[in-house]
């Protein structure tokens, strides 16, 4: 299982656990706070990050979800615009 089986759903990760887990950068943790892909309580002016959260944006599903939301838009967006 690797990852995933190390990552405790309840546990609460600082930000550097964070980058360490996701293989990424503090300024991509930051990226990712701002656009909403990951979830986090700042406590003291620090972050913290539920390992619910961190297995969410790891998860399959997840980029499942998200092709699904924006195949509805682009439906939507098409329907509206053909008629100009």
């Amino acid at each position: 299982m690797g990852l995933m089986a190390s990552i405790e759903p309840n546990s609460v990760y600082t930000t550097e656990e964070t980058q360490e887990i996701l293989k990424v950068s503090n300024s991509t943790i930051k990226r990712l706070l701002k656009r909403g892909i990951i979830r986090a309580h700042k406590l003291g002016g620090q972050y913290r990050f539920l390992g619910k959260e961190i297995l969410r944006v790891v998860s399959p599903q997840l980029e499942q979800d998200a092709e699904q939301v924006y195949a509805k838009i682009k439906a939507r967006t098409k329907e509206k615009i053909k008629n100009w």
